[in-house]
């Protein structure tokens, strides 16, 4: 563990190991200023990344998180999601397992070593594109484990990306042959499964952004089925202005949602 003096609170650089995936991964862990086993266990935010990204990229985007941390005294998390992955147990790469590291390494990683809630009501997650995707996704499967979850500029939907702009092809086979996992990976097709769960959602979209069609379809299967969420479109493109002005927003969510679920 390496840990870095920041303006406000620590920021502590982890080595992972992942026996589902036979290798190491890297994530950051920002604890507040005062952070301590004594009192109250902290809420916890996980923060995913985007395609290309790498655990770095939300601090580096928004460092005002360091002072987040320390203004409403939640850790926050910032795993590394792989290149390209999208989060998920691929069903066609066996080294690809991020959904089971995120939920069954990661997570149990945490809660051993830092001083956390360790209930769903204290775990949230949300993520900026590709991550905004595995977010939503990883939220609706385990609902035991996180709470609330959110999307900026989230990838919302896979199918449209067929022709693999996104390096989709290597998480979920060619389409022609493999067009299942297309459709049962994407989570606009997911929306169902919340009808039985309690997922304070938070989704929001620049205007100008690629993936903006995607988020209105999900709003809409959201309305449709009556499952309350908040809902954005502010102006903005997919860029890291845009994302770093959202997570503001979607932390003060995250905040009021502990808040409230306070044990």
């Amino acid at each position: 563990m390496i840990a870095a003096q920041v303006q406000a609170g620590q920021v502590d650089s982890l080595d992972i190991y992942s026996p589902s995936m036979r290798k190491t991964t890297r994530c950051l862990v920002v604890t507040p200023d005062g952070y301590s086993f004594s009192g109250k266990p902290y809420p916890v935010l996980y923060l995913l990344h985007g395609w290309s990204g790498n655990y770095t990229g939300w601090l580096k985007e928004a460092p005002q998180l360091r002072q987040q941390a320390d203004a409403y005294q939640m850790i926050i998390v910032c795993p590394d999601g792989g290149y390209d992955s999208w989060y998920l147990d691929s069903p066609v790469d066996s080294t690809v397992r991020y959904e089971t590291h995120l939920t069954t390494e990661l997570v149990p990683f945490i809660d051993y070593y830092y001083f956390t809630r360790r209930e769903p009501a204290g775990r949230a997650i949300s993520g900026l594109s590709m991550g905004g995707h595995g977010a939503l996704y990883l939220a609706i499967r385990h609902p035991n484990i996180f709470g609330a979850a959110g999307s900026m500029a989230g990838g919302l939907d896979l199918r449209p990306f067929k022709k693999n702009d996104w390096d989709l092809q290597g998480v979920l086979g060619d389409p022609a042959s493999h067009w299942q996992n297309w459709e049962d990976h994407s989570v606009v097709n997911l929306v169902d499964r919340l009808a039985s769960i309690s997922l304070p959602l938070i989704i929001d979209c620049g205007v100008g952004d690629f993936f903006l069609p995607a988020n209105r379809d999900m709003h809409r299967r959201l309305l449709e089925a009556g499952i309350p969420h908040e809902y954005t479109e502010r102006p903005g493109e997919h860029n890291g202005d845009y994302w770093s002005n959202a997570v503001d927003f979607q932390v003060v969510f995250f905040h009021k949602f502990f808040q409230k679920n306070q044990p």
